[in-house]
C-alpha cells in the first residue's frame, strides 16, 4: 500500500458521515499505488502528477470520482454522468456496495492509470450551452467579470450557464445574474462553500 497523507488522516477523522465508506475508498485507491493529495479539500489520488480519482461525500451518496472517466471504457455501466464534461462517478450509500464492487473499482482505477500514461485527453466542447444574452451584457460591461468567469473551471462555467438559462423570464435571469456576481469575482462555482 502506499503511503497515507497525514492532510487525508485529518480530512476523515472531520468528516461527519461517510467514514467508513471514505476509508474503505482511500484504502483501495492506495492499493493501486496511486499518490495520495488533499486537493480542492477533499482525498484526491493522482499518478505522477495526474489526477486519476477523487473521494466525494454529498447528503445521499458518497462516490469515486474518476477525473477523465469520459475516457474509460465502462463495460460494467456504473459510471455517471453528472455536470462534468471529463469526470465520471460511481455512488455509494454503504460500505458494502463498495466491498463487493472492489475488485471493478480496482479494474477502473487500474484502466485510468492506462489512459492517463497514454496520455489521452478528452475533447472538451467549448460552451455546449449559450450564454443567456442577459450574462453575456453583464460580461460586456465588467471586464473584471469576464476576466473572473473565463478562469473558473469549465464545470463551473457551464454550471452558471444553466442555472442562469434555467430561469424562463429575463428579469429573472438578470436577478440571478446580479445575485452570482460577487462568487465569480471571488473565484467560486455555483455551489461552492
Amino acid at each position: 500500500m502506499n503511503k497515507m497523507n497525514p492532510k487525508v488522516d485529518g480530512y476523515l477523522k472531520k468528516a461527519k458521515k461517510w467514514q467508513e465508506e471514505f476509508k474503505t475508498l482511500r484504502r483501495i485507491s492506495l492499493d493501486c499505488r496511486l499518490t495520495e493529495e488533499l486537493k480542492w479539500g477533499k482525498p484526491c489520488y493522482t499518478f505522477q502528477k495526474s489526477n486519476i480519482v477523487i473521494i466525494q461525500g454529498f447528503k445521499e451518496f458518497c462516490a469515486l470520482l474518476f477525473c477523465k472517466g469520459a475516457l474509460l471504457n465502462d463495460a460494467k455501466g456504473i459510471l455517471k454522468k453528472f455536470g462534468w464534461q471529463a469526470a465520471r462517478r460511481i455512488p455509494f450509500t454503504g460500505v458494502r456496495e463498495i466491498v463487493k464492487m472492489e475488485l471493478i473499482l480496482k479494474a477502473y482505477i487500474h484502466e485510468a492509470i492506462e489512459v492517463e500514461k497514454a496520455g489521452l485527453k478528452v475533447n472538451f466542447k467549448q460552451n455546449p450551452e449559450p450564454i443567456p444574452e442577459e450574462f453575456q451584457n453583464k460580461l460586456g460591461e465588467s471586464p473584471a467579470l469576464k476576466t473572473a468567469f473565463e478562469a473558473l473551471t469549465p464545470g463551473r462555467q457551464r454550471g452558471y450557464i444553466l442555472y442562469f438559462s434555467g430561469a424562463k423570464q429575463s428579469k429573472t435571469r438578470e436577478s440571478r445574474v446580479e445575485k452570482c456576481m460577487r462568487r465569480i469575482l471571488n473565484g467560486k462555482g455555483l455551489n461552492d462553500q
